[in-house]
């Protein structure tokens, strides 16, 4: 245990990092962090991590959320597109996603105080994106080069936040933050000229007021979307590793089934399940709207 008692620290944040598919971890992160009853007051994600981080400050249950990353598909982030640009995707697909069973929220109205991290193309400089629309915000910061398009926001044009700093640390002490745990899923994007990052974040990972949660990933890659059970598996060990001092206050509810590695002899339609539109009903927690239906 650090020299602070994580519980009781009154400014704590969580800096969730980027990592494509590998963000399934952080649910499993989550969890954890709800069964030892530490509860950040700042979320900052970047990439995967404004997904998790937007689902936590909305309140969403973690066991819910686990739930919903169960469904993902990359189809619940963006949609194709046949016209000319800088990607494959378009974000607008996450917005489609949302509104179909839910409503938007703004980022200022969450129950908890949250920021997502986005690179501005022009000026390649990385912004935090502390208000107005939670979806816009996500959006701007998932948008990977190449994958998906530039997302334009507020006259800027922004790519995905981990071009710059994808595990945001810095961005949670410059919200106010006394104590971050930061949570790594992948590398700095280190081979992109002029973008190399690894140093700074490893600068900030050796203080004395940040904890670092790091799931063991290597096995796993972050452009496919396979065995996520066992990625929210690895997330729960690593966080287990990291607050193993912290006794569990709040023990995990019965009917919720321990999320396990992956089987590799079972069929792809039996690992990840189909239910209707993956993690876009998170947005609906706290937002003061039901679902619409057509």
């Amino acid at each position: 245990m650090t020299g602070v008692d994580l519980r009781y620290e009154p400014n704590l944040a969580l800096a969730l990092g980027g990592g494509g598919a590998l963000g399934a971890a952080h649910a499993g992160v989550l969890e954890v962090l709800a069964e030892r009853g530490i509860q950040p007051a700042i979320v900052v994600g970047t990439s995967a991590g404004s997904i998790a981080g937007g689902a936590y400050a909305m309140g969403t249950d973690p066991y819910e959320f686990t739930e919903l990353v169960l469904q993902a598909r990359w189809g619940d982030f963006g949609t194709f597109t046949m016209t000319p640009g800088l990607g494959l995707l378009d974000t607008e697909g996450l917005r489609d996603t949302v509104e179909r069973v839910a409503h938007d929220a703004l980022i200022e109205d969450l129950p908890i105080r949250f920021a997502a991290v986005a690179t501005d193309i022009t000026t390649e400089e990385t912004v935090v994106i502390s208000q107005g629309s939670l979806v816009e915000a996500i959006g701007a910061s998932i948008a990977v080069p190449g994958l998906f398009r530039p997302k334009q926001l507020n006259g800027r044009m922004f790519v995905d936040g981990g071009v710059l700093q994808n595990l945001p640390l810095e961005a949670a002490f410059a919200m106010g933050a006394s104590h971050v745990i930061g949570v790594r899923l992948a590398p700095e994007w280190d081979f992109l000229p002029g973008m190399r990052t690894a140093l700074q974040v490893h600068e900030y990972e050796i203080r004395d007021d940040v904890t670092m949660i790091t799931p063991r990933l290597s096995q796993h890659s972050q452009w496919v979307v396979r065995d996520l059970p066992g990625l929210v598996h690895l997330g729960r060990e690593a966080a287990e590793r990291a607050l193993r001092d912290y006794p569990v206050i709040h023990p995990r509810p019965q009917a919720v089934a321990p999320s396990e590695p992956d089987v590799r002899s079972a069929p792809a339609s039996a690992q990840t399940p189909a239910p209707p539109r993956g993690v876009a009903p998170f947005f609906q927690r706290r937002s003061g709207h039901e679902p619409t239906r057509d």
